[in-house]
């Protein structure tokens, strides 16, 4: 066997490994019967009828995403090289997508603010948030699901520009169930610190 060919196989056989020192529950497979998504936990306050001033409405963008994300599959963090996927467990869409959709929920729910998509800016696009999600899996180290977000706000004009890292930690093991209930939780921690942040 070729040095080349050799070295790439062991690459293979190490990841399958690693996966299966996880009780096999990480890999491929067919589509599951069912799929994720996340829900807003944060409590509805009335109607979301609501009227603001110029430069007062939020739009929130869809968060930049790495190459691990940018799947409906859950990626699961078995060493600090290697990323695997949980078997019998995928999204309903991407995750910057589900994340955006929930920030944006979380938002209307907890502020009194106008919460707008990117493509309704024309209208006034006001408070501007962006960010960066760079995780929102399972880690084989910690035990548990890790969200995190790099949010960033620009106010109307870019007069302001303001960043904060938000991120929260659920243990739990690296089931389809149990790793889908503590994404929801975990992801809903994070809208609600960065509703918080985005409101003041």
């Amino acid at each position: 066997m070729k040095p080349l060919l050799r070295t790439a196989v062991a690459a293979v056989l190490g990841l399958a490994l690693s996966a299966c020192s996880l009780g096999g529950l990480l890999g491929g497979g067919k589509t599951p019967p069912t799929l994720l998504t996340l829900t807003p936990q944060a409590a509805l306050q009335g109607e979301f009828t609501r009227t603001v001033g110029a430069g007062q409405a939020v739009t929130i963008a869809v968060p930049v995403i790495g190459k691990e994300l940018r799947t409906v599959r859950v990626p699961a963090q078995v060493s600090h090289m290697e990323v695997a996927y949980i078997e019998d467990l995928q999204w309903v869409d991407t995750p910057d997508r589900l994340f955006q959709s929930l920030l944006a929920e979380t938002v209307r729910r907890t502020t009194g603010r106008v919460v707008l998509d990117p493509r309704q800016a024309t209208l006034d696009p006001g408070v501007q948030v962006a960010g960066e999600l760079h995780k929102m899996g399972y880690d084989a180290a910690e035990q548990a699901v890790i969200v995190r977000f790099d949010g960033a706000i620009s106010t109307a004009g870019g007069t302001r520009v303001e960043t904060r890292r938000f991120e929260a930690r659920v243990p739990t093991t690296p089931d389809a169930a149990n790793v889908g209930y503590a994404l929801n939780q975990a992801a809903n921690q994070v809208a609600l610190e960065a509703a918080s942040w985005i409101a003041r």
